[in-house]
């Protein structure tokens, strides 16, 4: 069985440690607690490993936000995933700090890494994993607040689930999507 894994994020040192690259920030903790090692090629840094006898192809799109799609399409083509072996892990502003949300399906909801994975694979059924950041931003701020670092005291938070979408990660590949949402969808997170 393989899978794919996708983080959505931007390249570059402006963009490291901020909230709209928890994508990225995830599935680097995941291939590191896994042995795993991220090399440059086609579209995106690609690292694999292996997860009781799975194979997972872990992607960090090199073509900005915006063109996702493009690398997703590319690396589920060429590695032959199906749309329902790939898992994306996205920042959210629609949620709280405190909440991750998997889903198997739904629209974009103005993000664009969504809106091009969309474009690119023709279906919004694809699993992800939405990564609550808050909305604490004042009118006509939201790319500041997105494109920014997270808060000292978000920081703890922040940890804590991502050591949580490791395991959804995991728990996707053994037992399928609807446990893994039956699981976590209805976790609060508290420190």
């Amino acid at each position: 069985m393989k899978y794919l894994i996708i983080g959505l994020g931007n390249i570059g040192a402006d963009y490291v440690e901020t909230r709209h690259n928890i994508g990225f920030d995830v599935v680097d903790v995941f291939v590191n607690k896994h042995g795993g090692r991220f090399s440059n090629d086609r579209l995106a840094d690609v690292a694999e490993v292996k997860y009781k006898g799975r194979t997972l192809v872990v992607i960090k799109p090199t073509t900005y936000m915006n063109l996702s799609g493009k690398a997703m399409k590319y690396w589920m083509d060429k590695e032959k995933i199906a749309v329902e072996n790939t898992l994306v892990i996205v920042d959210d502003l629609a949620f709280p700090l405190d909440v991750l949300k998997i889903r198997g399906n739904g629209s974009d909801a103005g993000h664009n890494g969504l809106k091009s994975i969309q474009e690119c694979i023709g279906t919004s059924n694809y699993p992800r994993i939405r990564f609550g950041i808050g909305n604490n931003f004042a009118r006509g701020k939201q790319v500041d607040f997105v494109l920014g670092r997270w808060k000292d005291d978000e920081i703890p938070m922040v940890n804590k689930k991502i050591q949580s979408c490791c395991e959804i990660i995991e728990c996707f590949v053994t037992l399928g999507l609807d446990r893994t949402m039956n699981l976590f969808n209805q976790l609060k997170f508290t420190l």
